[in-house]
């Protein structure tokens, strides 16, 4: 029987993607939890906002410089395998970081170090597995899993900064490293218990001279790509810079601490599960929706900047929340959707540094911002970004339609 309780998750009569999606939902809570305790500590450590956009920019940087490389990894070679190895290291830098703090020897240049080496190995493992997914369900409950893959990011978002916020607050920042390292034993585990026979791997690329001009000249042949890469380079710039203008915000504008903090991330994350589940039933994607959500989502930043006191914020966190998954898990779908198999790789990775790997020029610029004025203005800074992405995507929707899911 075809109910919205089946059709949201559609995706989870894979028994691949139920393993995937059970070891990924531990190890996202780990990454949440140090996402919080990086920021945490960078601010115990230097007080400056502008010092918390460097260290978040030394991890994104190799997302910047490396993640098209990521992308042809991802073409080249066999995805399951590749995450065995990206999952690893993640867990052992995270080991270090957390080792280093529990036993009071951490200095910023490490901190520096190790935010690099997360970032190198996440180059290679996000297009990976952002890919990994069509493997596992097909093309049919693609825009499904995809939309399930980001509510399952923003429970962890409420999980997760929750449990940080506790053993910030009663044992330190350390725990919360150590957590995340064991998380990553989760995803390991339910990569070896796959069905080899039951994935639908792409066909592997053969080395060969121009791969990455190849998926550039690609990307900037269709229109639909990349119109969706521009709007998520401007905002992935300045908009989604929540790890740097959150904290700031929390403390020197609500003259909060940790806990609000956390209830901050936590609120963000109850309005993105709600949008994920929202959007997991619907069938239609493509850059005509993209725009429309990404307008009201730049409105929703404006608004936050405005809040005048914490439940003002809380509450315009959960739209804040709501709109932002529903960007990106649409963006990610109708990239997917719209590729050719072969370059599938390359434009997610393009994709991902778009979002991620702006943050070494987006978030010292917002730290910057917000040290110089206020956070309010480094707010209002990437709601006005995401507004000039949406108007620039409405150019291109005028003259292409949506991308519909394939049935």
């Amino acid at each position: 029987m075809d109910t919205a309780f089946t059709r949201t998750f559609a995706s989870f009569k894979v028994r691949n993607f139920r393993l995937f999606y059970l070891g990924q939902s531990i190890s996202l809570c780990g990454t949440w939890m140090q996402t919080v305790a990086l920021s945490w500590l960078v601010l115990q450590m230097t007080h400056s906002g502008t010092q918390l956009g460097l260290v978040l920019a030394a991890q994104f940087l190799p997302i910047l410089l490396f993640g098209v490389w990521g992308g042809v990894i991802a073409d080249r070679f066999d995805k399951r395998h590749i995450l065995y190895c990206t999952q690893t290291a993640a867990g052992l830098f995270a080991l270090a970081l957390g080792l280093l703090v529990v036993g009071h020897h951490i200095q910023l240049w490490e901190v520096y170090v190790l935010a690099a080496c997360l970032g190198t190995a996440t180059a290679i493992d996000n297009p990976t597995r952002q890919t990994f997914v069509i493997e596992m369900v097909g093309p049919e409950y693609l825009r499904n899993a995809v939309t399930l893959n980001s509510t399952l990011v923003n429970v962890a978002r409420i999980v997760g900064p929750s449990i940080g916020g506790v053993l910030i607050a009663t044992t330190g920042v350390g725990e919360c490293f150590l957590f995340n390292a064991a998380s990553y034993v989760a995803v390991l585990i339910a990569l070896k218990a796959m069905r080899q026979s039951e994935l639908r791997p792409a066909r592997t690329q053969p080395r060969q001279p121009g791969q990455i001009k190849a998926g550039f000249r690609y990307v900037m042949g269709e229109p639909v790509l990349r119109a969706t890469l521009l709007m998520m380079f401007i905002i992935g710039t300045f908009a989604y810079e929540f790890p740097v203008i959150l904290p700031l915000f929390a403390t020197i504008t609500l003259h909060g601490s940790a806990t609000t903090y956390s209830a901050m991330t936590a609120c963000m994350g109850i309005g993105a599960v709600c949008g994920g589940l929202y959007t997991a039933g619907r069938g239609v994607v493509g850059i005509g929706v993209l725009v429309r959500v990404a307008a009201m989502f730049g409105f929703g930043l404006l608004l936050l900047s405005l809040a005048p006191g914490r439940l003002g914020a809380y509450i315009i966190l959960v739209l804040v929340g709501a709109l932002s998954v529903l960007f990106i898990s649409l963006g990610n779908a109708t990239l997917q959707l719209t590729s050719r198999p072969e370059m599938r790789g390359r434009v997610l990775s393009l994709w991902f540094i778009a979002f991620a790997g702006t943050t070494p020029v987006g978030g010292p610029i917002i730290g910057l911002i917000a040290d110089h004025t206020n956070p309010r203005i480094g707010l209002a800074t990437g709601a006005i970004a995401t507004l000039l992405a949406a108007y620039l995507g409405m150019l291109v929707g005028k003259s292409h339609g949506r991308v519909k899911e394939t049935d």
